[in-house]
């Protein structure tokens, strides 16, 4: 199994003309050889999948990567409720390499573009 961390940071747009290194998130996933999440590695990992979002005058928010059965992967903050979850856009065609860029529905129901910052062996 090959576990990474992998840092998103807010891509350029219209708030952010440059972007934003202090907003976004940090993960850990399987990940396969081209850089795409691995469903079947995740199953026997989800535990040590956390993720944390960050964002200025925000308190972190600590949860964890899932994997729903419609396919769709999202963070989850908060196991007993889906109201918090954030799915990513077709997360699993996305590639997690830096530079490659990802999409996420956050919290505000707003769908955000982020950078791959980086990606670095967790284990």
């Amino acid at each position: 199994m090959t576990m990474k961390r992998i840092r998103l940071e807010l891509a350029r747009g219209d708030e952010f003309p440059n972007g934003s290194s202090e907003r976004g998130y940090e993960f850990a996933a399987p990940l396969d050889d081209a850089g795409h999440l691995v469903a079947s590695e995740w199953r026997a990992a989800s535990e040590r999948c956390r993720v944390k979002r960050f964002w200025p005058g925000v308190k972190d928010e600590i949860g964890h990567l899932v994997h729903r059965k419609s396919g769709v992967w999202a963070f989850d903050y908060n196991p007993k409720s889906a109201e918090d979850d954030e799915p990513g856009f077709k997360f699993d065609r996305h590639r997690f390499v830096p530079g490659e860029y990802v999409s996420i529905t956050e919290h505000d129901g707003v769908l955000r573009t982020f950078r791959v910052a980086w990606v670095r062996d967790l284990d």
